[in-house]
């Protein structure tokens, strides 16, 4: 039987989707998360992470623009790097050591709602402004520019004229926690 494919996950906040692919890959031969990285060393995801008995690498933005993230990435040597709500720019080190082995989950439907800045509540308050019909999110694989790389797949919902920031906000986290672990396993076969 050959080796589980490894998965790093990158976070930056509470790790909802962190949490959503351990539990999915928890008993799965093929795929393992096998360390979660973080910019904030006190956040929600590392204490998760923790818990969970994952490897964790907490480091600050000089850190990761130095290269001590990517010698701890080399060291692990992952199939896969996911983005799961990390707010940081990877750096081309990175994106050149492992071509097509990082992706991002956006929420919204790229191209629109993309580029720097747009994460969070911004996109959403900026789709909302839009009076968008429909929303949603999207799997791509990362480059060196914001919200630009190879599109993957994307899942969309319904918006209705008395949509709210909270609302939509719920709408799109129920949309990654439903796709986020199948479109990480289609990744990696």
């Amino acid at each position: 039987m050959q080796n589980p494919k490894k998965i790093v996950i990158f976070v930056s906040g509470s790790g909802s989707n962190m949490s959503n692919l351990i539990e999915n890959f928890r008993n799965n031969s093929y795929l393992n998360v096998v360390a979660v990285f973080s910019n904030k060393k006190d956040c929600l995801a590392i204490k998760n992470a923790r818990k969970e008995e994952i490897r964790n690498i907490c480091f600050s933005k000089k850190e990761l623009e130095s290269d001590l993230v990517l010698d701890k990435l080399k060291e692990i040597s992952p199939d896969l790097i996911v983005l799961a709500g990390f707010l940081l720019k990877i750096p081309q080190e990175i994106v050149t050591q492992f071509p097509n082995k990082i992706i991002n989950v956006h929420p919204a439907l790229l191209p629109n709602y993309g580029g720097q800045g747009m994460y969070g509540s911004n996109v959403h308050l900026a789709v909302l402004d839009a009076k968008e019909k429909k929303s949603g999110i999207t799997f791509h694989y990362v480059n060196e520019h914001y919200d630009e790389g190879n599109i993957i797949a994307q899942f969309e919902c319904e918006l209705d004229e008395s949509e709210t920031l909270k609302t939509l906000q719920h709408k799109i986290h129920l949309l990654e926690h439903a796709n986020f672990p199948n479109v990480v396993e289609k990744v990696l076969n």
